[in-house]
């Protein structure tokens, strides 16, 4: 079982076996990536948080009080890199003239994983040019569209609809009843079909 798999991999690292964190991270890089890159709209600088999540984890798990929760390993996780990814909001915030450099269009509307295990990335077939642009032209929009949301909402879709958790686990991830994730999902949906509309027709 999955759950199980995570959490003793998590009991090798407390135990000093590093391989042990290395292969947890082979199985979550790129969906913690693809999470932090839709969360703050910005490719090059959610493969540098992407990366400060793991490294939050693996100091968290190596704390002498660190213990394993009662969900999934995964739950855990997607916490940290929440948070990682709000520090990210808020230090824009704070520095809007240097993140102003940066853009949603710096990124694929799916980011590809920059730790591929053999170096090469998956090469796109049956594709035209003119396609291609199209395809990349509205991955932007929704992307950008998607940042506009309140965090709330902004969290809980995309938890929902790209990393396909049920409404406990982002009820879990996000500290709240599963009633508001569902509230969080429809304002949201509604936001983004109002925004993207003629996009859909």
């Amino acid at each position: 079982m999955q759950i199980n798999a995570d959490w003793t991999l998590v009991e090798q690292i407390q135990a000093g076996d590093d391989r042990a964190f290395d292969a947890l991270m082979a199985r979550y890089k790129r969906p913690v990536i693809n999470f932090v890159y839709r969360m703050i709209g910005d490719a090059s600088e959610a493969e540098d948080l992407a990366q400060d999540v793991f490294v939050r984890a693996y100091q968290n798990i190596r704390k002498p009080g660190f213990h394993q929760t009662t969900g999934a390993f995964s739950t855990w996780l997607f916490q940290v890199a929440r948070n990682a990814a709000l520090d990210g909001l808020r230090w824009r915030k704070r520095h809007p003239a240097r993140s102003a450099t940066h853009s949603v269009a710096d990124g694929p509307a799916e980011f590809p994983s920059a730790w591929e295990d053999n170096g090469q990335q998956v090469a796109v077939t049956d594709r035209s040019p003119d396609r291609e642009i199209a395809v990349k032209e509205i991955g932007e929009q929704i992307v950008a569209v998607i940042s506009l949301l309140p965090e709330d909402q902004k969290t809980a879709f995309i938890l929902a609809e790209y990393q396909e958790l049920s409404y406990a686990e982002i009820a879990a991830i996000m500290k709240c009843s599963v009633k508001s994730v569902e509230s969080r999902l429809y304002r949201a949906k509604q936001f983004l079909r109002d925004r993207l509309r003629d996009l859909l027709e």
